[in-house]
């Protein structure tokens, strides 16, 4: 019987990915590593190696279409190979550069000495001092990790919030006109509508998104201490801040941070941090909303087949997509607070406490990811119960009490506050029929009366606002 190696290898890789997930220490890598899975390229080991190779290879580019007097003999046909280098970077790449750093003990020189064996096999040997020129490990570690942060929002992060937004704005317009008791301090307050409740978040979180958008994703790029020393020691005669700002701007499509340390100021990187932590907090505040509808009967759930509510109680389900959310966003936030407060800080010209913060950057995103879809998940689950929301209101006609007490005031009815805080503000039942009664007992105009008796907790829900 013959054997099929390709088979008995397949099992042994999922074998060893089954042991992998079960042995990670993160929850990130192991229990949810499949829903977000994608932020391993813009965020893992292998992804921050791919950026700074691409960041010295573009830097190179650009030297060479300065271009420098030592570089005008490379045929520029030469540039789509070079791009090749960080386009097709794989996997096997990755783990040669962590091979060379074994030796170095230095990852950024790592990927100097990497490229450098690329330009060897390119027969680019008369070149390859110039890779890495005039550079400091962080002109690459500030570039390539806001390059990272900027592609993982756009690809990953915005679409997924923005389709977040588009859920609850279809659940804002299919219950646009169900009338709901609203709580105020927990208790009951003036109707309001279930739909407007939820569209509040929409406009909460649209805003939120706008000024993240508006947040210019910048890098610091400018040598050693950030005034481009060795740059300007070789070639004093070239512009270097507006090369640097070239590069930047249009190679790299980041903005260039002007006046720096050895490092960047992260003011910028901290204002998104900042601001990825108010969306989440708008996403806690919703999960916690929605928990709440929940347990007030305001929705039910969906019960999938064969799924347990509790361990113990046969009868439960749990809103727990709308929990996993708060606690992921609880964690991200923890994380953002973190990296927000501690990188624009830093002794002196700089030190080191950035680096090692600045790797963690994936984790706080993976844990929003995570919450957002678990809150997606949560909504597709709802199931409007209107007949629980209808007996709140019916039950709580004291709340139209506003309504009457304003009309009167407008009619200039003496103390119609104090009238309706005697009829209301007691431990007896208020219902319709006890409205109506104390509206038959008013000194007012009939029209008036009418007007009055218009009120019920079912339509006194305020304007139309969209």
């Amino acid at each position: 019987m013959q054997i099929c190696y390709l088979c008995v290898f397949f099992k042994n890789y999922k074998i060893m990915l089954d042991i992998q997930l079960l042995t990670a220490i993160s929850p990130i890598d192991g229990r949810y590593r499949n829903k977000v899975d994608g932020l391993a390229l813009y965020f893992s080991e292998y992804a921050l190696i791919r950026y700074r190779v691409m960041v010295e290879i573009e830097y190179f580019i650009a030297l060479c279409e300065l271009p420098l007097p030592q570089l005008k003999g490379l045929d520029p046909a030469k540039f789509s190979e070079l791009r090749e280098i960080h386009k097709g970077f794989q996997l096997e790449d990755a783990e040669k550069v962590k091979s060379i750093e074994a030796v170095t003990n230095h990852d950024v020189k790592a990927v100097e000495y990497f490229i450098k064996e690329k330009f060897d096999a390119l027969g680019l040997q008369a070149y390859k001092e110039f890779i890495h020129f005039g550079l400091t490990s962080q002109d690459i570690n500030n570039t390539a990790v806001p390059a990272s942060l900027r592609d993982a929002v756009h690809d990953i992060y915005y679409p997924l919030l923005e389709e977040l937004i588009d859920d609850l704005d279809r659940m804002a317009a299919s219950w646009k006109d169900i009338a709901m008791l609203a709580k105020t301090h927990g208790q009951p307050a003036s109707p309001t509508r279930l739909g407007k409740e939820i569209k509040v978040f929409v406009h909460r979180l649209n805003t939120q998104l706008a000024l993240l958008k508006s947040v210019s994703c910048s890098a610091k790029f400018g040598g050693a201490t950030g005034n481009f020393n060795a740059h300007h020691v070789a070639y004093p005669e070239i512009d270097w801040v507006a090369f640097g700002n070239r590069f930047l701007n249009d190679s790299l499509k980041l903005d260039r941070e002007q006046l720096t340390t050895q490092i960047s100021n992260y003011d910028n990187l901290a204002a998104i941090f900042d601001n990825f932590k108010r969306i989440n907090t708008i996403m806690i505040d919703l999960s916690r909303d929605m928990w709440t509808y929940i347990m007030m009967e305001y929705f039910k759930q969906k019960i999938k087949k064969g799924e347990v509510g509790s361990s113990a109680m046969p009868h439960k389900v749990n809103p727990i997509d709308f929990e996993n959310a708060e606690g992921n966003l609880g964690i991200a936030n923890a994380l953002f607070e973190h990296l927000s407060s501690k990188l624009p800080v830093s002794r002196l010209q700089r030190d080191l406490t950035d680096s090692t913060v600045l790797r963690n950057l994936g984790v706080p995103l993976a844990h929003t990811v995570l919450a957002i879809k678990s809150l997606q998940k949560g909504f597709s689950k709802l199931l409007l119960n209107q007949k629980s929301i209808d007996a709140d209101l019916e039950s709580n006609w004291a709340v139209v009490a506003e309504g009457i007490q304003t009309i009167l005031r407008r009619e200039g009815y003496p103390n119609p506050y104090e009238a309706l805080k005697e009829l209301t503000r007691t431990n007896t039942v208020i219902n319709g029929e006890a409205i109506a009664e104390f509206v038959e007992t008013l000194d007012v105009a009939e029209s008036v009366k009418a007007e009055l008796r218009g009120l019920s907790p079912q339509s006194y829900t305020g304007v139309d606002l969209y």
